[in-house]
């Protein structure tokens, strides 16, 4: 059950982030961009002003919910380490003060929504009352990160993590309004100039939200890391190394859409205004959501400066990915259990050829199955090869492999039962789920194929494909344990990064015109090759 209770944590705790910044990015989009109660502004309408202040309302009841189960988690995770109630001495930690205190001020804003702003829309001053409110909210996060625990440079180290999560909400939220903002322009719920005019502004905070992103989180990554080593060869750095990875392409889709504005403003043409950026931000939207999932798993992460003897060698993460003879024969089940017991134990723990030559067969043969899917996905852009666009079969019969493979110890093969292994084992659950994703998968995409890719069935394997990204991204090995398990994140980490291109080009092939739909699916099905490689060359350093 700890297992679990750590994984549900690092997954609420992605959720949590994103509903902070749709309440706090839309108050802040209100403050800068819409700005309701300025007279000059006569083509709001009330379906304009009344949606913007819904996501908020929406955004806030949630973060209330999502603050009150990760109190929750870090009781049940308390109970499942001790073995005993954590109460009353809980109430005395600075994680459930501040937790709760919290989630107090996202209900008064739940209650000042409600009772107040909703009446007042256009009233400046009620919505300078909200922004007050949110300002102890966000005060509250300093104390559930990584500088509250520090000794020295404390107050310096969670300021500039609130400024940062505020940031962050900033550029999520606006985005999410924006999107908002595109389903009534494509209702014709709102007059048809309030679409550019309102893109332009938000420009202005995005970019003022991004340079303030990147100097605040400059010098926490410094602090936090300090050497190359650490930035290369930790938990921590590896996953920062993904947010910049993450953060370049949501910046890539932002500059498209950038760009796309001023030329409207130029040539006044709405074509490219409505055919590209709408999709372009779905994108972007989709990348974000991912960089606040990993930085939730950041946030679980012991900083590298603190673990510089735990540190792997840039030579030994290269050696991850080092080209080799996929493994084509896996020892017998009986070998492999011989030396779970030693494997798994606390105190003296005996390393296991079997179960790494286990994983490594593993590994390798799904890597083969993607390498060989997406030779095939590549054959299908050509019209010669038709039959090959029925490629995805192939992550049904993944899911079938990985059903059988993944944890051994477990039913069908091993002696534990299903119900038991699952909920009794974080990462067994990890397998399970993902497991289930990989054959859901590829049964949604072949009968999306064969429905002529119609309705909303051709759009669930991006999503499905998005999802299995961020769960790569929280699939987190390392806490504070030996290097080794360092080096089998890294690999996976960098799978979620692949996943996550081959979800967006997958949308973009779905979404937009020739050429941009055939370059899209490309990269997409370019991102599944390259996953098929690491796998296929993945080795699980021995224990």
């Amino acid at each position: 059950m700890e297992g679990i209770a750590n994984y549900l944590d690092s997954l609420i705790g992605g959720i949590d982030l994103a509903f902070f910044s749709m309440a706090i990015g839309g108050l802040f989009w209100s403050l800068f961009v819409l700005r309701p109660w300025r007279k000059a502004e006569v083509h709001y309408n009330n379906a304009l002003i009344d949606k913007t202040v819904d996501l908020i309302y929406f955004g806030s009841k949630a973060l209330v919910l999502t603050q009150l189960v990760k109190i929750g988690l870090k009781i049940w995770l308390m109970v499942a380490t001790l073995g005993k109630s954590p109460f009353p001495a809980i109430f005395n930690t600075l994680q459930f003060q501040a937790g709760i205190l919290r989630a107090g001020f996202a209900f008064g804003l739940v209650l000042f929504i409600k009772h107040s702003l909703k009446h007042n829309t256009r009233s400046k001053l009620h919505w300078l009352l909200a922004i007050a409110i949110i300002i102890p909210l966000m005060i509250c996060a300093a104390w559930l990160v990584h500088g509250a625990s520090r000794l020295e440079d404390r107050e310096f180290l969670m300021s500039l993590t609130v400024i940062h999560q505020a940031a962050a909400a900033v550029w999520v939220g606006g985005v999410m309004q924006i999107l908002a903002l595109w389903r009534l322009k494509k209702q014709n719920a709102i007059a048809i100039e309030l679409w550019p005019m309102l893109l332009n502004r938000f420009t202005f905070l995005g970019i003022a939200a991004v340079a303030i992103l990147l100097a605040s989180g400059t010098p926490l990554a410094w602090y936090y890391i300090r050497t190359f080593q650490g930035f290369i060869g930790a938990g921590y750095g590896n996953l920062l190394t993904v947010k910049i990875l993450m953060m370049g392409l949501a910046l890539f889709f932002a500059w498209l859409n950038h760009r796309t504005v001023k030329q409207y403003f130029v040539s006044h043409s709405m074509y490219a205004l409505t055919t590209r950026v709408p999709y372009y931000l779905e994108v972007e939207i989709l990348i974000l959501l991912t960089i606040l999932f990993t930085a939730a798993s950041l946030a679980s992460q012991p900083p590298a400066v603190d673990i510089p003897h735990l540190t792997a060698t840039w030579q030994e993460v290269l050696n991850m990915f080092a080209p080799r003879v996929p493994r084509w024969e896996s020892p017998t089940h009986e070998a492999l259990l011989a030396g779970e017991a030693g494997r798994v134990a606390i105190v003296g723990q005996i390393p296991s050829e079997a179960a790494t030559a286990w994983s490594d067969y593993n590994h390798n043969i799904a890597g083969i199955f993607l390498t060989v899917m997406s030779f095939f996905a590549m054959l299908s852009f050509s019209n010669r090869f038709r039959w090959a666009r029925f490629w995805p079969v192939g992550f049904m019969l993944l899911g079938i492999f990985l059903f059988f493979r993944s944890d051994a110890e477990s039913w069908p093969l091993g002696p534990l039962g299903f119900w038991e292994s699952t909920f009794n084992n974080g990462e067994i659950l990890q397998h399970r789920i993902a497991t289930l994703l990989v054959f859901v998968l590829g049964l949604m995409e072949i009968r999306a194929r064969l429905n002529g890719n119609k309705g909303v069935l051709p759009y669930v394997f991006p999503l499905l494909a998005a999802f299995g990204g961020m769960m790569l991204l929280a699939h987190s090995h390392v806490g504070f344990e030996a290097k080794s398990a360092f080096l089998i994140q890294v690999g996976h980490t960098l799978m979620g990064v692949f996943s996550l291109i081959l979800a967006c080009g997958r949308w973009l092939e779905l979404k937009l015109d020739s050429p941009g739909k055939n370059i899209a699916g490309f990269i997409s099905v370019f991102a599944l090759f390259q996953i098929g490689v690491i796998l296929m060359f993945y080795r699980e350093p021995l224990y």
